[in-house]
């Protein structure tokens, strides 16, 4: 029954979980409230905001799962990818433990970990995912179609060219003089507006992969026009701009899922990453799963968003593997599969 610590770090949310024989029993996070000053995260802040809560979410976490340091057989961090500040502060401290507990410590992709997030029992007993999966991972920096045949063995199988959809999403937001972040607020006005109000074209991308930055331009020469007739656009019409913004981003999002199901020939779809939370986009994705016929996963919501007991997941598979880092494995901003 291996207990380990997982530390999450790559942007701007501390977090740690402690796992126990495959079951998060703890999953703490500190929010940076000082970026909404600033409409986006600062990275200059974020490393600082680490090094104040990082100390006391892994007390509260292992208080939490009424475990000590002494109990942990493993410590584990976020390596990549993520803003490389906020990283080393996760990293350092993950290594400083491992070193004074004489454990071993275990390196987890970030983007993987989104993946796994699918792999935590839930509370009421419901059933995980069966291999192989497909999985449509979604952030503000990544939009990625994964085939899974394993818990460590994944294949990226399409991905963004530009933007991601989470950017899509935060810019569009800002258009419209939304507040950071401003993706769950097209959410929220995007359920009582009408999804067919206004039309933006989808890109026609080839193979699996995506693109955003065209719909992004659409959008900004939409908003553009319709104000510089009417300046009260943006606010008399909030809710159908949402919805159609919405709409858009999700029938591109799904049109490559279903494609990549009719390619694979896979029975279970998964979804994981930041926007996963979007309630529109969760609705969608199980609709198709029932045309496709097949099983849909989609992780609690507390493990969408970035968050230690995705880490911690995936750590527990690598320590059944025994696939440990050495204390010389660096963070690093970006990093492929």
């Amino acid at each position: 029954m291996p207990i380990i610590l997982a530390i999450e770090s790559s942007c701007d949310d501390t977090s740690a979980a402690v796992i126990i024989d495959g079951t998060i029993v703890s999953n703490v996070m500190a929010t940076q409230p000082v970026h909404g000053d600033y409409g986006g995260v600062v990275p200059e802040h974020a490393s600082r905001a680490h090094m104040q809560h990082i100390v006391t979410v892994v007390h509260d976490a292992l208080t939490q799962a009424n475990v000590t340091l002494t109990q942990i057989n493993a410590f584990a961090y976020t390596q990549a990818p993520g803003l490389l500040g906020s990283l080393l502060v996760g990293a350092m401290y993950c290594k400083s433990l491992a070193i004074a507990c004489n454990k071993p410590i275990i390196a987890v992709h970030h983007m993987q970990a989104h993946v796994l997030a699918n792999l935590i029992p839930a509370t009421n007993g419901a059933a995980i995912p069966q291999f192989p999966m497909l999985c449509l991972t979604v952030s503000g920096g990544h939009t990625q179609l994964v085939y899974c045949t394993a818990p460590l063995q994944m294949q990226v199988i399409g991905s963004t060219l530009d933007d991601a959809a989470g950017e899509a999403f935060d810019k569009t937001a800002k258009l419209l003089n939304l507040t950071y972040p401003g993706g769950p607020l097209i959410d929220k006005y995007a359920a009582n507006g009408n999804p067919k109000a206004y039309t933006f074209t989808e890109p026609q991308i080839p193979d699996l992969n995506f693109s955003f930055s065209g719909l992004k331009t659409q959008i900004l020469y939409f908003v553009q026009k319709e104000t510089a007739s009417n300046p009260n656009f943006v606010t008399e019409n909030l809710a159908d701009i949402c919805a159609s913004v919405q709409y858009r981003i999700i029938t591109i999002l799904l049109n490559k899922v279903k494609k990549a199901v009719l390619q694979t020939g896979v029975k279970t779809i998964c979804m994981a990453g930041g926007v996963s939370a979007n309630g529109g986009l969760r609705a969608a994705f199980t609709k198709l799963g029932k045309q496709l016929n097949c099983e849909t996963y989609i992780p609690n919501l507390q493990y969408c968003t970035d968050n230690a007991g995705m880490i911690a997941i995936t750590a527990h598979y690598k320590y059944l593997e025994k696939d440990f880092a050495d204390i010389s494995t660096e963070p690093t901003a970006r990093a492929t599969w």
